[in-house]
């Protein structure tokens, strides 16, 4: 089991299970994971599908509840917040980026970015400021007023970023982030994001199956059946 011996440990599971009932059936998606994240990693679940991947980052990211084991993001027990809790929880210390981009296609991309941000309650100025110069990070400062559908799809995953980590989350988790992408486009994706890991701290735990994604990644947990079946560090 691995030990949280680092101050700036930001995810800690333990014994970590989720089982789903369908019908009469119990399936076992994840069957005791054990996982620790520092600050700062920049970290990929690999493995088939089916292996666990999206549910271990859905109970990561508050979006649903484990069966058993222990679960701590950022410094709270998520298996003991309520409901008001957790969502302030995925307000403030954790960014989403999701396959279908999930952004308002009514808005700009500026008004996309600054979204999370309106939520938490800062300033109209603060909003502005800091979700355009997420969206500078990820190369779209000259493409801020115009909405998802004058966008391409490698464009609309950037704004999604920049609304992921516009509010400084403690970890940006990024559920298969190139898989409607070209290869060209995918590797653009991951050129921004490994900037701001590098040059801005973020910490990302993406889930993919995507080679290009795992030969980039500085850490690889290959997920099987619900389990952990290695987990090593880029040389």
């Amino acid at each position: 089991m691995p030990e949280s011996t680092n101050r700036d440990t930001v995810l800690e599971a333990r014994g970590l299970r989720k089982t789903y009932t369908q019908g009469k059936v119990e399936v076992e998606a994840l069957r005791g994971i054990d996982l620790v994240v520092a600050r700062g990693e920049f970290t990929v679940l690999a493995g088939p599908s089916g292996s666990g991947k999206t549910t271990l980052l859905n109970l990561i990211g508050a979006l649903d509840r484990p069966s058993g084991g222990e679960l701590r993001v950022g410094g709270h027990d998520l298996s003991r917040m309520r409901a008001a809790a957790l969502a302030r929880f995925r307000r403030t210390d954790v960014g989403f980026v999701f396959q279908a981009y999930n952004l308002l296609p009514v808005l700009s991309a500026l008004e996309n970015a600054e979204l999370v941000l309106e939520l938490q309650g800062r300033s109209r100025a603060e909003c502005h400021d800091r979700a355009a110069a997420m969206l500078r990070a990820v190369g779209l400062g000259d493409l801020m007023a115009r909405r998802p559908s004058e966008l391409s799809g490698g464009q609309q995953q950037r704004v999604a970023v920049a609304r992921a980590i516009a509010a400084s989350p403690k970890l940006v988790l990024a559920d298969e982030p190139t898989a409607n992408l070209d290869s060209r486009t995918g590797e653009a994706l991951l050129d921004r994001m490994a900037e701001l890991n590098r040059d801005h701290g973020v910490t990302f735990l993406f889930s993919s199956h995507d080679p290009k994604v795992i030969e980039r990644a500085l850490r690889v947990v290959y997920l099987v059946d619900g389990r952990v079946s290695e987990d090593r560090s880029a040389a």
